[in-house]
């Protein structure tokens, strides 16, 4: 059997999972916000938390910390108990991904929390790097 490299490049690739296959960029929601009172309100919270695929009170807790407010969650949306710019929000929900989401080796979001001998840690599943997962402080 001749194998020349695009037969066999042909071949790894049929081979490769289907999300592995898919080079689409990775694409967050943009961040909705509302202002009421001396509160804003992320009003597609959900919709956030579902594209990084992460727990929303994990996001929750790291804006809390990053953004100096207290802030709570109720099913579909975040209150922040502070006035904000949406641009400071879109901000830091940008940085949670580069953290907590995007792979620090192939830089796709295929990534899961999961632990490693009794260490949490993030686990990419397109590249097999990993990482231990920084504490929110």
């Amino acid at each position: 059997m001749n194998y020349d490299y695009a037969s066999l490049l042909d071949r790894a690739w049929a081979n490769l999972p289907e999300e592995l296959q898919d080079h689409s960029r990775f694409q967050m929601p943009e961040v909705d916000t509302l202002i009421e009172g001396n509160q804003t309100i992320i009003t597609n919270f959900n919709e956030i938390v579902n594209a990084l695929r992460r727990k929303p009170q994990h996001l929750l807790t790291f804006l809390s910390k990053e953004l100096a407010a207290p802030a709570t969650f109720d099913d579909k949306r975040a209150i922040v108990q502070r006035v904000l710019k949406k641009s400071m929000i879109t901000k830091k929900v940008e940085d949670y991904a580069k953290i907590f989401v995007l792979c620090h080796e192939c830089g796709r979001p295929d990534t899961k929390i999961t632990e490693l001998s009794g260490q949490r840690i993030i686990k990419c599943s397109a590249c097999g790097g990993w990482w231990p997962l920084r504490k929110i402080k």
